[in-house]
C-alpha cells in the first residue's frame, strides 16, 4: 500500500494563514483576541504578539492616521496552545496624532506591553542616511528554506528537524548563510531579504503588521554571531525583551525588502540589536531597536 506523502501548503495558503493569524477577532469594549498559531513551536513568537498587538492598536484610530512607531516589553513567555487577549487604551487623540496603550494577555497574566503612535500623513523636511549596503540581489542567493532543507537531512526524526522542514510565509534570502550546526564567530552584522511568498492584500496596515513581524527574525541570532554558539543545539537559551519599530515610509511587504542587522553590544546575559529595513530602490522604510536575554547553556562533558 502506497504511503501518502504529507501535505504541503502553496504559497497563497501560507500567506493567507499568516494575515488571519495578524487578524483579530473583536469582543467589545476594545478588547481583541490573537487567534492560535497553529503551526506554533510551544512559546508565541514575539513578532506575532508584537504585530497582533499593533492591530489591535490599528482597530482602535481613524484609518487615516499611519502607524509610525511602537515599544514593547515582552513580560511572559506565551503560549501557542492558547488565545492572547488584547486589551487597548485609549491614551491621546490630537489633531495629528494618537497614542495607544496595549497589554496582552493569557489565563490573565500579561505577557506583553506595548505603547504604539499613529500620525495623520503631512509633508516635512526629508533626508535619509545611510545609504543601503550594496549586497547581492535576492535572484542571486538562495532561500533560507533550502538551506534549512539540507540541515534537516543531517538530523534524527524529532521536533528540531520537524521546525526546520516546516514550510513559511516568508522567504528570507541570507547573504551571509547561517550555519545552524556547527557555527564560527563572525562579525556581528548580518544583511538578508525577506518578502511574503506570494501577494499580500492591497492595505497598508497589513504590511506594517507583517513588517513587525518579520522585525522579530534576525536581532539575536546577530547577537550572538561574535560567540559561534547555536540555539538549534542547544547551546543557548534566549528570549525577546524589547523590541522598538519606527515605519519611515511607504513599502509592501511582498517585495523585497533588506534587513540589516547589528549588534554593537552583549553582555551581563543580555544582546542588543539594531536594524534597518530598505526597499529595493534603496529607501529607508523602517527601523528597529531589540534587547533580548542571552545566555549560554554549560554542555555536559
Amino acid at each position: 500500500m502506497a504511503t501518502m506523502s504529507p501535505y504541503k501548503p502553496t504559497p497563497e495558503e501560507l500567506v493567507a494563514e499568516l494575515t488571519l493569524l495578524l487578524d483579530l477577532e473583536p469582543r467589545g469594549g476594545d478588547r481583541f483576541i490573537g487567534r492560535k498559531n497553529r503551526h506554533g513551536i510551544g512559546r508565541v513568537f514575539g513578532g506575532q504578539a508584537i504585530a497582533q498587538a499593533l492591530g489591535a492598536a490599528r482597530r482602535t484610530v481613524p484609518h487615516s492616521r499611519h502607524t509610525h512607531s511602537l515599544h514593547a516589553y515582552f513580560l511572559r513567555g506565551g503560549s501557542d496552545d492558547l488565545p492572547i487577549e488584547f486589551r487597548v487604551k485609549r491614551d491621546f487623540d490630537g489633531r495629528s496624532f494618537s497614542n495607544r496603550r496595549v497589554v496582552a494577555s493569557q489565563n490573565g497574566e500579561p505577557i506583553l506591553n506595548l505603547i504604539t503612535s499613529f500620525q495623520e500623513p503631512q509633508v516635512g523636511l526629508e533626508h535619509q542616511f545611510p545609504q543601503m549596503p550594496d549586497v547581492p540581489q535576492p535572484e542571486d542567493l538562495e532561500s533560507d528554506a533550502l538551506m534549512r532543507q539540507r540541515v534537516a537531512e543531517q538530523l534524527p526524526e524529532g521536533h528540531l528537524r520537524n521546525r526546520m522542514l516546516q514550510a513559511r510565509a516568508i522567504d528570507i534570502r541570507s547573504v551571509e548563510p547561517r550555519d545552524w550546526l556547527s557555527p564560527e564567530k563572525a562579525e556581528p552584522i548580518s544583511h538578508c531579504w525577506f518578502r511574503t511568498v506570494s501577494a499580500l492584500p492591497d492595505d497598508p496596515p497589513v504590511h506594517r503588521a507583517v513588517l513587525a513581524y518579520a522585525s522579530d527574525f534576525q536581532l539575536l541570532a546577530t547577537a550572538i554571531r561574535p560567540h559561534g554558539l547555536s540555539f538549534h543545539l542547544g547551546q543557548m537559551k534566549a528570549a525577546s525583551l524589547d523590541h522598538a519599530l519606527w515605519f519611515h515610509g511607504p513599502f509592501r511587504a511582498d517585495d523585497w525588502l533588506l534587513y540589516v542587522t547589528e549588534s554593537p553590544w552583549s553582555g551581563l546575559a543580555r544582546g542588543f540589536g539594531r536594524g534597518q529595513i530598505f526597499t529595493r530602490d534603496g529607501r529607508l522604510v523602517a527601523s528597529v531597536a531589540q534587547e533580548g536575554m542571552i545566555r549560554e547553556v554549560p554542555q555536559k562533558a
